[in-house]
């Protein structure tokens, strides 16, 4: 199934293709002719398949064991008793000379539609569903025969209730209502690793535009009635994302586009189609932003398949592509908060938790997003800095012309960036993909100096081993204005001077963020992601009030089970969860000499939560409500805000958020021998 679901922080989501294999090429070797039948109302689902496979190809079917199978044939014969794991049937039919035609017929009841669950349950459990207010079948659910390790064209003919829509991935050719009955048949001619199925009582709005690159393309929106409204501005904003891609990297690989609403707070993206929750679409800014990722996986992930075999790049493209470059058309500012963000967010991540990017594959966790998503755009913003813009641009065509449709890895995107740049990038890709981590950059020294044009200044900048091949830019700030240079950094240590027209009054390393680095303490302020992410939190529940729905609070904001303990016991040298009422942790902080709430955030909301820097480098969090009523209005929308060091809440909406304000790594010159700024 090619979807996966990113939600921390301010929402977002994402897609990526996986392909099943790394050998797999442009050509598909599976056909696929599908008609399934769904009853929402007794949630019965009946299917008929005819699979056809080239010479050659061994083949494995696979089947969830939910459904009973009627018949199994290949070419005319039954196919031998399959075998039965925990949640699947698997037929195991060999390789064969000729192609061949395999028939199965199948039938089963579907779970029924649960719209309490959120995303994480969502996206975790990978179930068919159905009620009358939606059908999702993600392939990952099996709900058809499908072909492991092969890629498949297909063919799906849906049959449902009137009064009811329906789609795949894949072209419209046609549809009728008869019988009483919803008939669509879709197309799929491209290599596909998986089918995902939505329905729903959706009103359909329908749209033909002609793309930047001239070729005729329907849009649609299925939104269920409660949102029909939001129906045109959606079309209008898919239109000016392809033109916007199509001139950056190529023809749109597809006949056609949809955004489909799902009852449960959903993101998912698949080749032609967006799928997103009701209450999501009704965000402001996901046609800002998340409508735009999404399309852009048609192309990345969708469009070229990642070999996730040795790592998945489709992510960070698509995020630097995006989402970064959203913020960069707000201007320099906006673009400058968000590589912030991404390097804040990894400052949470304790030392030796996250993983060398060539081995991400989708995302899992909080860690696991910082790394696939913001290491691996922050990658390709070095990568542009590097090589500049124009050969990045060329780089991005080159990549896309070779490799449609087919199964690319990160060395093919690396041929691509040599070709265009004329470099030998081996070293660049090495270092970003295969090392765990990040340097931790510093200035050592930095003295003034007489120098050729009246003033001089020797810097010294240093790392830990094993050095990383850095260039590393410094602001000098002097009376004249700033002057921005590089400093190559290539070892532990390293000095070079520097030529002024005027006196400095300041060095600053990297102030504008642009390269993947673990920040200083005083650049990266505490965050709640700090405590959400470090396995070693200790959860304290001051009072016995409200303690199940803390207890409860405490398992949804962290990636770990957590660690409660007594608020007896010692909490030293230990990142710290502080959940409870009011009173109870007012009490709690000054019996241990801690903090309290600062006086910005006091009598606001029904709900404060806020962060403190502890010694030895630790966070602590504290979540602080009125009530226990405010203190489960939380569970929903809290864990979204990890990427803030304060939200004041009233009930579950958020009326107040913010990061405390970072330090710049610098270093004054205050005196004859300088000090360090941070």
């Amino acid at each position: 199934m090619s979807v996966a679901l990113r939600w921390l922080g301010v929402l977002a989501f994402c897609v990526a293709g996986s392909a099943a294999a790394a050998d797999l090429n442009q050509s598909a070797t599976v056909a696929n002719d599908i008609t399934v039948r769904i009853d929402p109302a007794t949630r019965e689902l009946s299917g008929t398949s005819i699979i056809t496979v080239e010479p050659g190809r061994p083949v494995t079917l696979v089947l969830a064991r939910r459904f009973a199978v009627e018949r199994i044939t290949v070419d005319g014969k039954p196919a031998a008793t399959p075998r039965a794991t925990a949640s699947r049937l698997v037929w195991s039919l060999g390789t064969a000379r000729t192609a061949r035609r395999i028939e199965v017929s199948w039938h089963g009841l579907i779970e029924p539609l649960d719209i309490s669950l959120d995303h994480r349950q969502t996206l975790s459990a990978a179930l068919p569903v159905t009620g009358a207010e939606g059908t999702f079948l993600p392939a990952a659910g099996a709900w058809y025969p499908q072909e492991r390790g092969l890629l498949a064209n297909y063919r799906v003919t849906l049959d449902l209730p009137q009064g009811q829509r329906g789609l795949v991935p894949g072209r419209l050719v046609d549809e009728k209502v008869t019988d009483g009955r919803y008939r669509a048949r879709y197309e799929f001619p491209y290599p596909s690793e998986g089918i995902d199925l939505m329905a729903g009582p959706y009103q359909v709005e329908t749209r033909t535009i002609r793309t930047a690159s001239g070729r005729n393309l329907s849009l649609r929106s299925y939104f269920h009635p409660q949102i029909s409204e939001l129906a045109s501005g959606y079309l209008d904003a898919v239109k000016d994302y392809i033109d916007f891609y199509e001139g950056w990297i190529g023809e749109y690989p597809y006949t056609e586009f949809s955004i489909v609403s799902s009852p449960t707070p959903t993101g998912f993206g698949m080749p032609t189609l967006t799928y997103l929750g009701i209450d999501v679409l009704r965000l402001p800014f996901i046609r800002a932003i998340s409508l735009g990722h999404e399309i852009l996986h048609n192309w990345w992930g969708n469009g070229v398949y990642p070999d996730t075999e040795r790592g998945n790049w489709s992510e960070g493209l698509t995020t630097f592509m995006a989402d970064y470059a959203y913020k960069e058309r707000e201007g320099e500012l906006a673009a400058r908060e968000l590589r912030l963000e991404w390097l804040r967010d990894f400052a949470a991540v304790p030392p030796g938790q996250d993983r060398p990017l060539a081995e991400f594959t989708s995302r899992t966790h909080g860690t696991s997003q910082i790394i696939g998503y913001h290491k691996a755009a922050m990658t390709f913003l070095m990568l542009r800095d590097l090589i500049g813009r124009d050969a990045f641009d060329r780089g991005v065509k080159l990549f896309w012309r070779d490799y449609r449709f087919r199964t690319a890895s990160w060395d093919a995107l690396r041929t691509s960036f040599e070709a265009a740049s004329g470099r030998d990038l081996a070293g660049f890709f090495a270092q970003w993909l295969e090392r765990q981590g990040a340097p931790s950059v510093r200035i050592a020294r930095a003295v003034p100096a007489a120098g050729p044009a009246g003033q001089r200044v020797n810097v010294t900048l240093a790392q830990d081993d094993p050095a990383y091949r850095l260039r590393v830019p410094v602001t000098i700030r002097t009376a004249r204005g700033d002057v921005v240079r590089s400093f190559d950094l290539d070892r532990q240590e390293a000095s070079v001077g520097f030529d002024l027209d005027a006196r400095p009054s300041e060095l600053a390393l990297d102030p504008d963020f642009r390269l993947w680095r673990r920040l200083g303490a005083g650049e990266a302020p505490p965050i709640l992601r700090q405590v959400m992410l470090d396995p070693s939190t200790v959860t304290v529940l001051p009072g016995a009030s409200a303690h199940e729905i803390a207890r409860m609070l405490a398992a949804k904001l962290q990636d770990h089970p957590p660690r409660i303990q007594s608020d007896a016991e010692p909490t030293t040298g230990v990142p710290l969860l502080v959940i409870g009422l009011d009173g109870e942790v007012y009490r709690w902080l000054a019996s241990r000499h801690l903090p309290a709430m600062p006086g910005s955030l006091r009598n606001r909301g029904s709900a404060v939560v806020w962060t403190i820097a502890l010694p030895q480098g630790k966070s602590m969090a504290v979540v602080s409500a009125r009530d226990a009523e405010a203190l489960a209005a939380l569970a929903r929308p809290l864990p979204h805000y990890g990427r803030r060091s304060y939200v004041v809440f009233d009930g579950a909406r958020m009326i107040a958020s913010g990061v405390w304000p970072p330090q710049p790594q610098a270093w004054r010159f205050d005196s004859p021998a300088g000090q360090p700024g941070n």
